[in-house]
């Protein structure tokens, strides 16, 4: 580890309080920037989308579980196009999905009581998922939206792994793989769906609460440029 500069608690406080002053402006502009999402327009959604889960055929609706509001992560798991170079096997999903998966299971109760459905969706087929749901021991929804558009029209899927660039995260990029990973928010008002809000990348960040602690602690995340993938295994296959 580097040497860091040491001091007496005097200075130690000192300098504590003056970062203070900028965690809490940064505290204010977060929830601004709450507000502000929450004030985005939303769009209505039209189209019928079919999923399969432990409760057989499905539509979106359904997935809602009688709540008005439903975050869907979109973990990538496409056993067609597993490979060599993809985060996920015929088997298991993405690992690093996985990870966030694991970040999100132990909250979904809290977030039932407040009127919220947590799910996740993936391209494999229902008896991959629930085989490795049970590996897991997860207990939130996994749904399979294998033969639907849901993936792709919420921009997680895509046709063609060699396309030169894929529309992602708002813009047109290199990706070089079938799936991507993302969240989506609907709401679900009388009849009607909306989807609300979408996000993606670096935008997953604040809902993997192990990453707050390591942004906490003197190493941080230690991750390098190849960010998770350098050091995340799913939760089993770890060896240390």
């Amino acid at each position: 580890m580097p040497t860091h500069k040491v001091v007496k608690h005097d200075e130690w406080l000192a300098a504590r309080k003056r970062h203070l002053a900028k965690e809490k402006e940064f505290t204010r502009l977060r929830d601004q920037l709450s507000r502000e999402r929450r004030n985005l327009p939303w769009e209505l959604v039209e189209k019928q989308y079919t999923f399969e889960g432990e409760h057989g055929t499905q539509t979106l609706s359904d997935l809602f579980e009688g709540r008005s509001q439903l975050v869907i992560y979109h973990a990538m798991f496409h056993p067609d196009t597993a490979g060599p170079h993809t985060p996920w096997t015929e088997d298991a999903p993405c690992y690093v999905c996985s990870f966030w998966m694991d970040n999100f299971n132990g909250i979904t109760v809290h977030l039932n009581h407040r009127d919220i459905t947590m799910a996740a969706v993936s391209r494999a087929p229902y008896a991959k998922l629930a085989a490795y749901k049970k590996r897991m021991g997860w207990g939130f929804p996994w749904l399979s939206s294998f033969g639907s558009d849901f993936n792709f029209d919420y921009r997680v899927s895509f046709t063609d792994a060699k396309a030169e660039k894929v529309d992602y995260n708002y813009r047109l990029r290199p990706w070089g793989l079938t799936e991507a990973p993302g969240i989506s928010v609907f709401l679900k008002d009388g009849g009607q769906i909306y989807h609300t809000y979408s996000t993606y990348e670096r935008g997953l960040d604040m809902l993997n609460v192990a990453y707050h602690y390591m942004d906490l602690v003197p190493k941080g995340r230690d991750e390098g440029e190849e960010g998770a993938g350098a050091w995340v295994r799913r939760r089993d296959e770890y060896h240390d």
